[in-house]
C-alpha cells in the first residue's frame, strides 16, 4: 500500500486485495484503531478517489483502488479540563506515567462527575492530545481503584493506546503491588492461580470462581510480619500480576485468608479487636501500585518506574513496627 499521509490517501495493493475495507485501512493507517476506521466509514468519511462515498466497513477491497480518508479534528472532550495537581513521573509526545494518589477516581461517573484523573489530564495535556477514537481525551489503558495509589501509564494518541493495550492484553509488562494485609499467608512466597468472575449473588463484587470466570495469576511474597511470629497481626506483602483481572490483588489475597487492611469489599473492617486503632480504622484499602515496567511502544526503550508508599500508608506501616 502507498499512503499520502497529508491527504490520507490509501492505495490498495495485491497483498490487501480481498480484505475488509476497515481492516485494510487500519493496517495502512497504524495511528488509527480499527474501531476508529469503522466509525469513519460509517460516518461517510471514506470515499473512492473521485468516486462514491463508501459506508460499508465490510466491503471487500480490490487491487488498485484508491481511497480518501477524511479524518476530522478530534472533538472536544466531554469531561471538563480541571487544573488539579498531578505527580508526573515521565512524559513525552506519546504517553505519560504518573503516580496516582489514593482518593482520586480515574473516570468521571455518577457520583464522581469531576475532579477525576481524566479531568486533570485534559487540563495538563491540552493540545498535546491528538485524540483517542476521534475524541481529544487521554487513553486510559489500565485503571486503579479510587482508593488504590500508585503508578499508571496513559496514552496520548490512538497509536500508543493500541500498542499499550496490546502489551496489557498479552501481559508483556511487569506490575508489582504492595499491600498491608491482616494476618500472613502460610507460605512466605507462592503463586495464586484462581479464576476470577462476578460474585454469584453480589454482582458488584468479584470472587474466585471454580467453574467459571477468567484465569488469574498472582505471585506474592512476604516482605514483613507485624506482631507475634506464629500469629502475625498483619503483614506487608508484595504481589506481581501475571494477569490483569478486576480487583485481582484484593480478591486473591482475600482468597489466601489475608484480606487487604481497610478493604470495605473483600475484608472486614476489624479483623482483630486488639489491633491498634490506626490499623482497625485505616480509612481505605492499604494497596499501592509500586512498580510498572514496560517497553516504550515508539522508542522501544525499556521503561522502569518505582514509587514509595504514600504518606498515610507509610505512617501506618511504621506504627506497626512497635507491635509485639
Amino acid at each position: 500500500m502507498t499512503i499520502n499521509t497529508e491527504r490520507h490517501f490509501v492505495t490498495i495493493d495485491e497483498t490487501a486485495a480481498g480484505e475488509r475495507l476497515d481492516r485494510a485501512l487500519a493496517a495502512a493507517l497504524p495511528a488509527l484503531t480499527r474501531s476508529r476506521v469503522k466509525a469513519l466509514i460509517e460516518g461517510r468519511r471514506v470515499a473512492l478517489t473521485g468516486g462514491q462515498t463508501i459506508e460499508e466497513p465490510s466491503r471487500k477491497v480490490k487491487t488498485g483502488e484508491r481511497f480518501e480518508v477524511d479524518i476530522p479534528e478530534p472533538e472536544p472532550a466531554v469531561p471538563v479540563p480541571q487544573a488539579l495537581a498531578l505527580d508526573i513521573l515521565y512524559e513525552d509526545g506519546d504517553l505519560l506515567v504518573l503516580n496516582k494518589p489514593a482518593g482520586m477516581v480515574v473516570h468521571p461517573a455518577p457520583g464522581n462527575p469531576d475532579s477525576t484523573l481524566v479531568n486533570a489530564l485534559l487540563a495538563h495535556c491540552g493540545d498535546s492530545l491528538s485524540g483517542i477514537g476521534g475524541v481529544r481525551r487521554p487513553g486510559i489503558v489500565h485503571r486503579l481503584d479510587k482508593d488504590t495509589s500508585g503508578v499508571m501509564v496513559v496514552a496520548k494518541n490512538d497509536r500508543t493506546h493500541v500498542a499499550l493495550s496490546k502489551l496489557f492484553a498479552a501481559h508483556d509488562l511487569s506490575r508489582i503491588y504492595q499491600a498491608l494485609v491482616w494476618g500472613a499467608p502460610k507460605l512466605d512466597r507462592g503463586r495464586v492461580e484462581a479464576a476470577i468472575g462476578r460474585h454469584p449473588v453480589d454482582r458488584k463484587r468479584m470472587a474466585v470462581r471454580h467453574s467459571s470466570g477468567r484465569m488469574a495469576i498472582t505471585d506474592y511474597w512476604l516482605e514483613k510480619r507485624f506482631g507475634p511470629p506464629l500469629h502475625p497481626l498483619a503483614s506487608l506483602i508484595g504481589a506481581k500480576l501475571g494477569t490483569g483481572r478486576t480487583h485481582q490483588v484484593r480478591v486473591h489475597l482475600a482468597h489466601l485468608g489475608c484480606p487487604v487492611v481497610g478493604d470495605p469489599v473483600y475484608g472486614r473492617k476489624t479483623r482483630n479487636a486488639n489491633a491498634p486503632e490506626a490499623l482497625r480504622e485505616f480509612p481505605r484499602q492499604a494497596l499501592h501500585a509500586a512498580v510498572l515496567e514496560f517497553r516504550h511502544p515508539t522508542t522501544r526503550k525499556e521503561m522502569h518506574f518505582a514509587t514509595e508508599l504514600p504518606q498515610d500508608f507509610s505512617k501506618l506501616v511504621q506504627s506497626l513496627n512497635s507491635v509485639k
